[in-house]
């Protein structure tokens, strides 16, 4: 393995394998730490190692010894150099999780200076004098503020990161990075000799993520969004370490259905153009939490059209989300919720749905834990940061894909589902 990864979402996760295999990397995502020998010989046939964790929204404490633990996996399959990835939103709280855990896998690894780059320009994502920008507008006017779990409130990351660290926070500002490779890299140096362990790093186009990448060819650690990942292959393929040949994925066969949990306002135009053309059932907390809708309901709706692409969602406005936690607690809905599609999606690929389109992070982890994946392989790019992805559930294959709240166009599960089809 030449890199290795740990995403702190599994939407997060399918993004970052995208970008890599993109580039020309043999890319597996696995889910969880790998436990099994057949995921350490595997891991010895690929040339980027991604492992999803369910981090985010955790407790700190407790998302950096999830960290460690995929990092200790990871090391043991000699990867040389190591990712930590997270939201192109930096969704986190004032007190965690990307600071913490970056810093414990920074000394974990005595890596000396980290390079922090949520940038993803493909989507809107850029970052100019530390102050990251979400199509245009700064975090914290994108509706990323109103985030159930993660309200970004400040769109200055330097000041965002010092809140969650015990060190200073270094900028690299546009100016130098215009300037390409030598120029970061002098910079990530020379703020690493005053005592810096962490560096934000401007970055608002596609050529200076791989400027960024150049710069860092020989770290140890690195940190940001799966647009980082663009300029990092490129130093193993100049080093003459790259194979050049990637996974084949083949649709499937088999009906296909849509779970969306996320709030976002991607998410929720989404839902609009999807229910336009398709059935649909709202699923309600007060509903699951109250026992007026159980997933043999939700399963039963969704098999009655087996050919109409149903989808089932608890997206709605962030005013409604935010009653429904006020009135019951936000953890006890988020955790309902959770279960709920996690125990549907199991009865779904239980009685013959073979594709699935879920949309939001929380949402995706809870998926992919229910079914049991352990492993998935990379497929086509379905929307800039989300690819399809092939697994098995109890010996059956299926086709998945985990889509971040905030990715993807407004027609995306029809096209998410085509994909995913065999042609």
């Amino acid at each position: 393995m030449l890199l290795g990864a740990i995403a702190d979402d599994f939407t997060g996760a399918s993004d970052l394998a995208n970008t890599l295999a993109k580039e020309g990397m043999a890319t597996t995502l696995f889910v969880g730490v790998p436990k099994d020998e057949a995921s350490g010989t595997e891991a010895g046939e690929t040339e980027a190692g991604v492992v999803a964790l369910k981090t985010r929204s955790i407790a700190p404490a407790e998302a950096v010894r999830q960290s460690l633990a995929a990092l200790d996996w990871l090391r043991s399959q000699q990867a040389e150099q190591i990712l930590f990835k997270y939201c192109s939103t930096f969704d986190s709280t004032p007190e965690g999780n990307i600071g913490p855990v970056a810093e414990a896998l920074g000394k974990a690894l005595d890596a000396g200076i980290a390079v922090v780059c949520p940038v993803f320009p493909a989507t809107g994502r850029t970052l100019y004098q530390g102050h990251l920008f979400v199509g245009g507008r700064l975090l914290n006017e994108s509706g990323m503020e109103k985030h159930p779990l993660t309200p970004m409130t400040d769109p200055d990351i330097r000041r965002w990161l010092r809140r969650q660290t015990k060190g200073e926070v270094a900028l690299v500002p546009y100016a130098i990075v215009r300037q390409g490779p030598r120029a970061i890299a002098s910079a990530l140096t020379e703020a690493e000799e005053s005592g810096n362990r962490l560096a934000v790093v401007d970055a608002v186009t596609d050529d200076d993520l791989r400027a960024i990448g150049a710069a860092i060819a020989g770290a140890k650690f690195v940190t940001g969004g799966s647009g980082i990942a663009l300029g990092l292959p490129e130093n193993f393929r100049r080093a003459g370490k790259l194979g050049g040949t990637g996974a084949i994925f083949i649709g499937i066969e088999g009906p296909g259905a849509v779970i969306s949990g996320s709030c976002s306002r991607a998410s929720q135009a989404q839902l609009t153009e999807h229910l336009s053309r398709h059935p649909g059932l709202a699923v309600a907390p007060e509903a699951v939490l109250g026992g007026d809708i159980t997933v043999a309901a939700a399963r039963d709706f969704v098999l009655a059209h087996p050919d109409d692409a149903p989808i089932v969602h608890s997206t709605a406005a962030p005013e409604a989300v935010a009653a429904a936690q006020q009135r019951f607690g936000r953890e006890k809905v988020a955790v309902a919720i959770e279960r709920f599609f996690g125990e549907l999606s199991r009865e779904l690929v239980a009685a013959g749905i073979a594709r699935l389109a879920i949309g939001g992070g929380e949402t995706s982890g809870a998926v992919v834990a229910a079914l049991g994946l352990d492993r998935l392989a990379i497929g086509p790019e379905i929307d800039p940061g989300v690819p399809a992805l092939a697994g098995t559930v109890a010996g059956k294959s299926i086709r998945i894909a985990l889509k971040s709240g905030n990715f993807g166009a407004v027609d995306f599960y029809d096209k998410a589902l085509r994909v995913m089809a065999k042609a």
